[in-house]
């Protein structure tokens, strides 16, 4: 392959910055622009996995380009399993772009996106799970999106799907053998035990995978938390006292918040954008009838719902047509203005709210936010630190989702004792599905796909 070269690290001035050099005359190209301190000549070849101290020069004279330290990994205990050179220099774009040029000059070539990580994946260092996992790292906003991207890219699903794989091979050999063999006195498969097995060793292994695309949409993407009620429950002032901060306009008056207003924040490593909506009524300014109608359309698309209610007013028309349009979400019940009575709440609650999950807050005074956090954290949480290794992205629920669905066929004609040809068919689908994710099978047109979400560097 060629050898490659690109600047590492993001665009902008700071500390250090790292020029890349990939390739069999990684090391050749580097030692031709690299100058060690105090006169002193590179050890021919350089020591692996040490740092050296130096310059960069120009190719004419000879000029110092940059004071940098140098490190050489040698195949196949590198990034790429090639030999690799990375140069640590100072970070301001000028430099990086001088050093780049000298070693584009020496005989590398510039790197398409993501072509490190490409010849990881090409050399069998990583998997294709592993590679994707890359990018969901540099791109992770929050300690639980880190913990389940870093769990993915030590090999957690590639790990389970493996398991799954070989089982398949297992009971796929077992169903060949019947089907050669069938009149050379083969002991048939018992379907029952047959069936069972293949239950609990891929169906739901590769179930418990799909479920888990949803936790990382969400880890990734964020929990999308609508703020919704009637005008002036204290709506507003519940967002600000989440965020502990005036992200939201407040006023006694109804109406204030006539579009949907929508902050970032984070509760136990979960990332939520939580969305302050118009209060859900029947309006007569055009303007609030907008701000009403994307209300609706953001409860539609909100993962979980706020539903607030003045305890200190008996529940209304708005309240309950509130409650039943949020009945299908997965929802919390905030109970504020807790301070302003003594009893149990508002009288007249909508039936079947005795089965919510209610919180009693005083948003204004601070009272209960806690506990709303605590409510939020549970609802929001879930199965992410079970599934922390191990949560699909788009591309491997679609592609494992019709894997799970072969399985199933395969498993319906087992107890119905379908021709054994036909479950093999199943099972081999399956597997070239688990095949594509891991990457062993993938086109070299999904690969250029995934490879290009890269940025050049890495």
């Amino acid at each position: 392959m060629d050898t490659i070269a690109a600047i590492a690290t993001p665009p902008g001035s700071g500390g250090i910055g790292i020029i890349r050099i990939s390739g069999e005359g990684a090391i050749v190209i580097a030692t031709r622009l690299f100058r060690r301190s105090g006169g002193r000549p590179c050890p021919d070849p350089p020591t692996s996995h040490r740092l050296y101290h130096g310059h960069i020069v120009s190719a004419g004279p000879g000029e110092i380009i940059d004071e940098v330290l140098m490190v050489v990994m040698r195949a196949p205990h590198s990034y790429t399993r090639e030999d690799v050179v990375e140069i640590q220099a100072h970070a301001g774009q000028a430099v990086l772009r001088a050093i780049l040029e000298r070693a584009l000059a020496a005989g590398a070539r510039l790197a398409d996106p993501g072509e490190f990580t490409r010849r990881a994946f090409l050399s069998g260092r990583i998997d294709l799970t592993q590679a994707e996992a890359v990018i969901d790292v540099i791109n992770a906003q929050s300690d639980r999106a880190l913990a389940a991207a870093s769990g993915q890219l030590q090999g957690g699903m590639g790990d389970r799907l493996r398991t799954v794989r070989r089982s398949l091979w297992d009971i796929l050999a077992r169903i060949d053998a019947a089907i050669d063999f069938s009149e050379d006195g083969v002991e048939e498969i018992p379907s029952d035990a047959f069936a069972e097995r293949l239950e609990t060793e891929a169906i739901r292994p590769l179930a418990d995978l799909c479920r888990g695309y949803e936790n990382a949409r969400l880890l990734r993407d964020g929990l999308r938390m609508a703020v919704v009620g009637r005008p002036n429950v204290g709506k507003s002032s519940l967002m600000n006292a989440l965020l502990n901060d005036e992200r939201a306009i407040v006023t006694p008056f109804p109406g204030t918040t006539r579009d949907v207003i929508e902050a970032p924040f984070s509760i136990d490593g979960v990332p939520i954008v939580l969305m302050d909506t118009a209060g859900l009524h029947m309006p007569d300014d055009p303007v609030e009838i907008i701000g009403v109608e994307r209300t609706r359309h953001t409860i539609e698309a909100a993962d979980v719902v706020l539903l607030v209610l003045d305890a200190s007013e008996p529940i209304t028309k708005e309240d309950r047509s509130a409650f039943h349009l949020t009945q299908s979400k997965a929802r919390i019940i905030v109970i504020n203005k807790w301070d302003l009575v003594q009893d149990n709440g508002p009288p007249g609650f909508p039936d079947g709210v005795e089965g919510a999950q209610l919180v009693k807050t005083s948003a204004l005074l601070g009272g209960g936010i806690e506990n709303l956090r605590k409510a939020i954290s549970n609802l929001a949480i879930g199965d992410f630190q079970a599934a922390a290794s191990a949560m699909p992205n788009l591309r491997h629920h679609k592609t494992l989702s019709r894997g799970l669905d072969a399985l199933r066929r395969a498993r319906s004609g087992i107890s119905a004792d379908a021709p054994l040809e036909l479950t093999a068919i199943d099972l081999h689908e399956t597997e070239r599905a688990i095949g594509d994710v891991l990457g062993d099978s993938a086109p070299p047109d999904l690969l250029d796909h995934i490879f290009s979400q890269f940025c050049i560097g890495k």
